[in-house]
């Protein structure tokens, strides 16, 4: 199988489920920003120790997932074949959040990305990760986006802030406070 097939060079794309569309269409933004997403993840992984590392991981997989769920049309034929994310994925970041926050002191004001290498770059990917939930957001306002890619990427965007604040005080280095 080669990585190029040419079928591109038009500017267009194919979906998972059949058909083609423009590859600056609303949907292949929203698929495009979850991959820079996970792609922001597998570069905030490397400076991770490796129980975050393994989590983020965990992450990628469900994020893969939910590209592959975006780039199937509700019409598709191969809607019933896929996997959607589960509700229960939303509910295990929210665990891992409160988990995560419940070792670090309470938050009091704002703070700026930044601090260790490993916070910032989880700061990276939470920002990735918002421009990822505003496509799927501007996606949902045209076609049929389960409400699940909405929540799971909303709560993943407040993991990502959690797990910088983390990574800031396992190095030692405090978050970087805005001064107003």
């Amino acid at each position: 199988m080669r990585i190029y097939t040419k079928r591109g060079d038009g500017g267009e794309t194919d979906l998972f489920g059949g058909g083609r569309v423009p590859k600056y269409a609303p949907r292949i933004e929203a698929i495009g920003a979850v991959d820079e997403l996970n792609a922001a993840i597998g570069l905030a992984i490397v400076s991770q120790d490796q129980l975050l590392g393994a989590l983020l991981a965990t992450i990628q997989h469900d994020l893969f997932q939910l590209g592959a769920e975006l780039a199937v049309t509700a019409s598709a034929t191969v809607t019933s074949r896929m996997s959607p994310l589960e509700r229960e994925r939303i509910v295990a970041l929210e665990r891992l959040i409160d988990r995560h926050e419940e070792e670090l002191p309470p938050l009091r004001n704002f703070i700026l990305p930044g601090g260790s290498e490993a916070g910032a770059r989880l700061q990276v990917a939470r920002g990735s990760c918002r421009r990822a939930e505003r496509r799927v957001v501007a996606l949902a306002q045209a076609e049929s986006i389960r409400g699940e890619v909405v929540q799971y990427l909303n709560r993943l965007s407040d993991l990502l802030f959690v797990l910088a604040r983390v990574a800031n005080q396992r190095a030692g280095v405090a978050d970087v406070l805005w001064q107003p």
